[in-house]
């Protein structure tokens, strides 16, 4: 497995090896060990698995915070995404600031995104589909969202943004400024 630190401290983006030959491949897509020797912390308690019929799906920049914060291992089985992590951890030197990474069936990489980051994610392809471990299950009351375009972040999402596909939830969520969940 390769393992490449970004640019962000804690955000890991990585390859696990695929076995080819005629009938296919296989690849150890989780070894606790050998996760965890690259800086992979888990435990994880909940995969989750989602699938978007069009190019310009966008769905984030969702995060948990305490007392349920989540770190999340993602990867794509089908298609690709532009993945994105942004630092809002507080007293950070990157606060405010992201780190993206395409991840695709093809190139077969994951990326972890730490606990005290949001993350979003946009389809590069139709019927992508993208499984993700998380080291907390889902909790209603923990959850948040920026807005996807916060200029304050300057997310540069790969697709213009009148093609942006999003949920309602998503396109009403508030920019990172108006978060009065980010104290402490």
């Amino acid at each position: 497995m390769i393992a490449e630190p970004q640019a962000i401290s804690d955000v890991i983006l990585l390859t696990p090896p695929r076995f080819n030959d005629a009938r296919g491949f296989f690849s150890e897509t989780w070894n606790a060990q050998r996760f965890a020797a690259a800086g992979i912390p888990g435990p994880f308690v909940q995969d989750n698995h989602a699938t978007s019929s069009e190019r310009g799906v966008i769905r984030g920049l969702h995060m948990q915070i305490a007392p349920s914060p989540q770190g999340k291992l993602v990867r794509v089985v089908r298609g690709a995404v532009w993945d994105v992590a942004v630092d809002i951890r507080h007293g950070s030197p990157t606060y405010g600031k992201h780190v993206g990474a395409v991840l695709s069936a093809e190139n077969w990489q994951q990326l972890w995104v730490p606990p005290g980051f949001l993350h979003g994610y946009c389809t590069l392809e139709p019927n992508t589909e993208v499984i993700y471990k998380v080291t907390a299950p889902w909790d209603r009351a923990a959850e948040r969202g920026v807005v996807w375009d916060d200029p304050q972040l300057a997310v540069p999402w790969p697709i213009p943004a009148k093609e942006a596909i999003l949920s309602d939830k998503d396109r009403a969520l508030p920019r990172l400024a108006d978060c009065d969940w980010l104290v402490g």
